[in-house]
């Protein structure tokens, strides 16, 4: 689609819109795949303006304020804040109408959501067809990942949001720089969105021709007529998709994960990563108060000498702001609530103060939120009660606001991975933390078997337990057996491998939780010893768990809480019926996915064994003192 404009074509369209100064700046960087995109974006969709962004301050301010002029963000009334609306049907990934371009003889799986190259390309060309009259288009250019390093993956994004390229200057390294020095290279990714036709409060009208078309092919995306970040901010979870299969052309892995320092002994720093599902516990790991956050979403690991590398292919956060309170989340909430640049967005708005469910504050009874005017009790067309803010609600910030930044961020060599830790949110099946007995273990039964409640986070229903390896699911670009293999595969010639650990933060009995919402930390305090043998642990059918009088210790320093056996007991013993009912619901799961690698079901196999003979021993409940 792209390709056929021809180079006559290219400088035509570019020389007779863009003014001097702007196409000056596009053309210093002297890249013909560049120069077609942008070409074919204006000649398709007909913008009023082009502004082509450098990463000159001016031109970041430039847009900033653009967004305010325009309506699309408006100032609060601590300096620096502001808030978006989505509308009240654009509050999450459009799962349904994200798909990927399909040619003849690809073939990505059953469960992977597809159309027809041709056909969405055609589909796609009509939506975008003079879609930004009477706008500004922004040509951004951003580094997923440190620039200059080879984690670096250069990504051009066009959009006629002003709110969508603010949130990237707050969210990725500028990239401009780095585009002159790949020169003509056609290694970088391409974006290019729309938010359509705007209603008076300046948000998207069209929902219902919401698409999100991704072509693998061409490493391109196409977003139109939605404005919720995780559809339009493409560097997101859509380059993620196309950072999987450059990561499995190139050997690397590109991951939903966080990537934590934890503080041990000496002074000594450990980095962990952490894939979890929405609201499972994954962003207020990574900023657990008194540790270092290096990224808290997407990771890209890589080997190097014998030993694998971890980069955060972000610079900032685009986080759920539900639950989080100065009790809670002491780090971020501080950053909430003093003067610095943050988008707030879906919350509610009275009196310029931002409000959020679960902030621990009293709220008022009336302001403007994603409904418009709001006032208690206010129900949609449906006869819902619409909350004071979404479920999904976000704020954006840049990392370097948090006082806790890893001062390796950008380091471009990244930094060394000790651990992988794989979460989810489960009552009665996982204990709170436990150790794979190796890299192939971990793999198959802690990230591969991932099993969690759904959340607000996506337009789907929530409460259900959902099937999710390695938490990247919703992003596959790839078979999900080729996805398993690949991960086994990574640890190949490694010198040093990552221990892979598994958490769960949301045991429950008789609808109480059995852990607390600090716990997590003990947790962590703990595989940061164990990577390093300076504590023991206790074999059990379904991994190595804590010693009691190591947590005892723990809970003591870490929390200056006490930590009784009974809790110990309750918070670990291994639920056998329900382990070995997930075994097979996983199995099953496999057995319906093409080229699952056989180690998967015989390490499955094993575990089921392990837990039956322990069954006979110990009963269905087994105390961790029984072993």
């Amino acid at each position: 689609m792209i390709e056929s404009v021809t180079m006559e074509n290219i400088y035509t369209v570019l020389k007779s819109s863009l003014d001097e100064a702007n196409l000056g700046k596009l053309m210093t960087l002297e890249n013909e795949k560049l120069h077609r995109f942008v070409a074919y974006a204006i000649a398709t969709c007909r913008p009023e303006s082009v502004f082509i962004c450098s990463d000159a301050p001016g031109n970041i301010d430039y847009i900033r304020k653009l967004s305010i002029e325009q309506g699309e963000e408006t100032p609060l009334a601590i300096a620096g804040h502001t808030v978006h609306f989505d509308g009240y049907k654009d509050q999450a990934r459009d799962k349904e109408h994200t798909k990927y371009l399909l040619p003849e003889g690809m073939d990505l799986g059953s469960n992977i959501n597809v159309i027809d190259k041709e056909t969405g390309e055609k589909e796609i060309r009509t939506l975008l067809t003079n879609i930004m009259k009477g706008k500004v288009m922004i040509v951004r250019f951003l580094s997923l990942g440190p620039t200059q390093s080879d984690f670096s993956i250069s990504c051009c994004q066009i959009t006629d949001s002003a709110y969508v390229a603010h949130s990237e200057s707050l969210l990725y390294r500028p990239g401009y720089e780095q585009f002159k020095k790949i020169g003509a290279s056609t290694d970088f990714f391409r974006i290019l969105h729309s938010a359509g036709e705007l209603d008076e409060r300046k948000i998207s009208k069209n929902i219902n021709k919401r698409r999100v078309y991704i072509d693998l092919e061409e490493e391109l995306v196409y977003s139109v007529n939605t404005q919720y970040a995780g559809n339009t901010v493409g560097l997101k979870k859509l380059s993620l998709r196309l950072a999987i299969r450059k990561a499995a052309r190139e050997s690397w892995l590109a991951e939903h994960m966080f990537v934590l320092g934890v503080n041990g002994p000496g002074r000594r720093v450990t980095y962990l990563t952490g894939a979890y599902p929405s609201m499972c516990g994954k962003t207020s790991t990574a900023m657990l108060p008194g540790e270092y956050i290096l990224g808290d979403d997407l990771a890209y690991l890589r080997k190097r000498a014998g030993k694998v590398y971890g980069a955060n292919a972000e610079s900032g956060i685009f986080g759920i702001i539900q639950d989080i309170s100065e009790k809670g989340d002491p780090v971020i909430y501080k950053a909430l609530t003093t003067p610095r640049e943050v988008i707030f967005s879906n919350i509610l708005v009275s009196d310029g103060v931002p409000y959020w469910l679960g902030d621990g504050r009293e709220h008022p009874e009336r302001g403007i939120n994603h409904s418009g005017e709001w006032f208690e009790g206010k129900k949609d067309e449906g006869g819902n009660v619409i909350p004071l803010a979404h479920k999904n609600a976000r704020y954006t910030i840049s990392q370097t606001e948090l006082q806790n930044c890893d001062p390796n961020l950008d380091n471009p060599d990244g930094v060394p991975i000790s651990g992988i830790i794989y979460g989810g949110r489960d009552s009665d099946i996982s204990v709170p933390c436990e150790e794979a007995f190796n890299w192939n273990h971990g793999v198959i039964t802690k990230g591969a078997s991932i099993e969690s409640e759904t959340t607000a986070a996506t337009l789907d229903r929530e409460g259900v337990l959902s099937f999710n390896p390695m938490s990247n699911l919703d992003f596959l670009s790839m078979p999900i057996g080729q996805y398993i293999k690949m991960h086994l595969d990574f640890a190949k010639y490694l010198d040093m491998t990552p221990v892979i650990f598994a958490v769960n933060y949301f045991q429950r009995e008789n609808g109480e939780y059995l852990t607390g919402m600090h716990d997590k930390h003990v947790w962590v305090k703990w595989m940061e010893l164990r990577i390093h043998g300076e504590v023991d642990a206790i074999s059990t059918p379904t991994g190595l768990i804590p010693v009691y009088d190591d947590l005892k210790r723990l809970f003591k320093e870490v929390l200056n809480q006490e930590y009784s056996r009974e809790s110990y007991i309750r918070q670990f013993r291994c639920r056998v019926p329900e382990n070995l009912a997930k075994i097979e619901r996983i199995a099953a799961l496999y057995r319906e996915v093409e080229e699952t690698p056989p180690v998967l079901f015989e390490i499955l196999d094993q575990q089921k064994k392990r837990l039956q003979e322990a069954r006979k021993k110990y009963g269905d409940r087994i105390s961790p003192f029984d072993y």
